[in-house]
């Protein structure tokens, strides 16, 4: 062991770690789970740490001899090592604080390796820093490098889509408003709305992700930007941008940057969309291959893995049901990020550990959602083109086509006729002589029914 001294007092390390007093007491302090800051918030910390280093040494503030050091202990890390020295824990108080000190004792602790001086974790690796900038920086960074995995899914999830649109263009279904029979529409055009809903959704992400590029680094304690000197402030943030092309800018606030949150809000919202979409994309799936005997079985899942432990053959929606959840939680994430975006005060908003942890997660869990979803269900799913075309042909809703030429009361009529014999409509007209069959044959085609052809003017016709 050894014995190491803050503002608080002394206190025995383990002689093996790299890290330090603060991150010790942190793994006291915060035993909330297991669960560790997220690497890419880590990463993102590093790559601050290396910038500043060349920045402070640049401006004259840091040794050269210390700065390279440094900057080794941060490709050391960067490349993947020491990485169980980087154990702040993902939910903790003080705004971050413990991972910005767990990051800079270990940058220290490695560079004081290769030093004939010590590197001191505060006075040189967070040289012209403070948590309150460099934190969120990194959050915000991190956010940024989660993003195109979640873009790529979605862009993936959208092309299958359509590529459904084209395949089930001309099947007709019966259309559903309020769990009940609509007038008929074409597998087609579902998909393709599925498909305009999710670029939607994606465009609601990039723009938001936009307002992340503007960081407060340079600002420390509470974005005056006291004790980092003008040389650093003038170049941080091009110099992150050199080590990893994230086309961040410098606020035009720092101050407002620092104690706001509304654009994590923002970025939240846009995920809270989506997720939003995607469950009730997973409901239709769920309903329209419910069955398949006592349900709608228009749609055939792509059977998974056996339902159930007791009733054999049983085959489960099981992906719809994970990206329900998936969603479930990511909508549960939001209103958390709201709560502690509204609940900071003054100066600093003390909850950005939460929100992290939040955003982060619910970018991943959204990406190998979509990502699942798309490779194992969209694009093996089938439609039921007999069943479909049953439906519509007994759907008494499809008689709506007939009201410019019998009148709203008699149609209504007919479809109560329908409804109550069980005879289908085009043969109940027949039946009953009120229009030509040559009429009811074009009337009642998959084209005309789903308004994809014109029909003749009802004037032309004439109501019986």
């Amino acid at each position: 062991m050894r014995i190491e001294e803050d503002c608080i007092g002394k206190l025995a390390v383990d002689e093996d770690v790299l890290y330090g007093i603060h991150t010790t007491r942190a793994l006291a302090n915060f035993p909330i789970s297991h669960e560790r800051t997220d690497a890419l918030l880590f990463k993102s910390l590093i790559i601050i740490k290396k910038a500043a280093a060349q920045v402070n040494a640049a401006g004259g503030t840091l040794s050269a001899a210390k700065a390279k050091a440094i900057v080794a202990a941060c490709n050391s890390l960067l490349m993947g090592e020491h990485r169980d020295a980087l154990v702040a824990p993902a939910i903790q108080g003080s705004a971050g604080t413990s991972v910005n000190m767990n990051v800079n004792e270990v940058i220290a602790n490695l560079a004081s390796q290769h030093t004939a001086e010590p590197v001191h974790p505060n006075d040189d690796v967070n040289q012209s820093q403070s948590t309150n900038d460099t934190y969120p920086t990194a959050g915000k960074m991190a956010a940024l490098q989660a993003l195109p995995p979640l873009q790529q899914a979605l862009t993936f999830l959208i092309k299958s889509l359509l590529v459904k649109a084209d395949e089930f263009a001309n099947v007709v279904k019966v259309g559903r408003t309020q769990l009940q029979d609509a007038v008929p529409t074409t597998f087609g055009h579902s998909f393709h709305a599925y498909a305009s809903l999710f670029q939607r959704d994606q465009k609601r992400l990039t723009r938001a992700a936009e307002d992340l590029r503007q960081v407060n680094l340079g600002g420390t304690a509470i974005g005056t930007g006291l004790n980092a000197t003008p040389y650093y402030r003038a170049h941080i943030v091009s110099q992150v941008n050199r080590l990893i092309d994230l086309k961040l800018e410098s606020a035009d606030d720092l101050i407002d940057a620092t104690q706001n949150c509304d654009v994590l809000v923002a970025f939240s919202g846009a995920m809270k969309g989506l997720a939003t979409d995607l469950s009730k994309f997973a409901n239709d799936l769920r309903l329209l291959s419910s069955g398949p005997q006592a349900g709608l079985n228009e749609l055939h899942l792509p059977a998974k893995q056996a339902g159930s432990s007791i009733m054999p053959g049983k085959v489960n929606p099981v992906i719809p049901e994970v990206v329900n959840q998936i969603a479930f939680q990511v909508i549960g994430q939001d209103l958390t990020i709201s709560m502690a975006a509204e609940a900071g005060q003054l100066e600093l908003n003390a909850f950005e550990p939460i929100i992290f942890r939040d955003l982060l997660q619910g970018e991943r869990y959204l990406a190998r959602g979509i990502d699942t979803l798309t490779t194992n269900c969209v694009t093996g799913l089938t439609v039921n083109e007999a069943q479909s075309d049953e439906n519509v042909q007994h759907s008494a809703i499809s008689a709506t086509i007939l009201s410019p030429y019998l009148g709203y009361e008699a149609t209504t009529k007919l479809v109560k006729t329908s409804l109550k014999t069980h005879i289908a409509i085009p043969e109940l007209l027949r039946r009953q002589h009120q229009l030509p069959d040559e009429l009811i044959k074009r009337l009642f085609s998959p084209a005309v029914m789903t308004n994809q052809e014109p029909i003749p003017k009802a004037a032309a016709v004439g109501k019986n």
